[in-house]
């Protein structure tokens, strides 16, 4: 098993998504990139002054999907065009960003931002960094999708991301 880390706005549509991904084991939401200190609350996060982005850490079966192919869904399953921002969501929290693991990581990160770049015709603002810490969401925020379907954000924001998700990756679903 191997671990991705990464935020693409709001954790909810980025949870939604790697949880139909094949090979994918476990998706949590939580907290990264922060400089605040100790473990830090939802509502510190949405304040914008944490530091911290809203992130999914993937647990995935590198025999059955390869880092590469998580990051290619990543990148091609929200804007990475847009600073601060994924849709009305807007602040840093918002940002676009992957935290990698390791030298290996970090090459295929820069590599997947470069070959996905040729389609957008907006540069792509998605930071590569170090994962220092991830502080884990709260109860609520685990498999919110899965709970709330019916809520008006999942209706509206996460739908729409999960027919692109199913569009363009059909062949790397469970």
């Amino acid at each position: 098993m191997q671990i991705a880390t990464f935020g693409g706005g709001c954790f909810w549509c980025t949870e939604a998504v790697f949880q139909e991904v094949k090979g994918v084991e476990n998706v949590v939401s939580g907290y990264s990139g922060g400089d605040a200190p100790g473990h830090p609350t939802y509502r510190e996060i949405c304040s914008g002054l944490s530091g911290h982005a809203e992130v999914v850490q993937v647990t995935f079966d590198a025999n059955s999907i390869s880092y590469q192919d998580i990051l290619v869904i990543f990148m091609t399953t929200h804007d990475p065009t847009t600073l601060n921002r994924q849709g009305a969501d807007r602040g840093t929290q918002y940002r676009s960003v992957i935290y990698y693991h390791d030298k290996n990581q970090k090459d295929i990160a820069e590599l997947v931002v470069k070959e996905v770049s040729q389609y957008y015709d907006n540069p792509i603002v998605t930071e590569i960094s170090p994962l220092d810490v991830f502080y884990e969401a709260e109860k609520e925020h685990q498999d919110y999708y899965r709970n709330n379907q019916s809520q008006g954000y999942c209706t509206y924001v996460i739908n729409p991301k999960l027919a692109k998700l199913r569009k363009l990756h059909a062949d790397k679903l469970k």
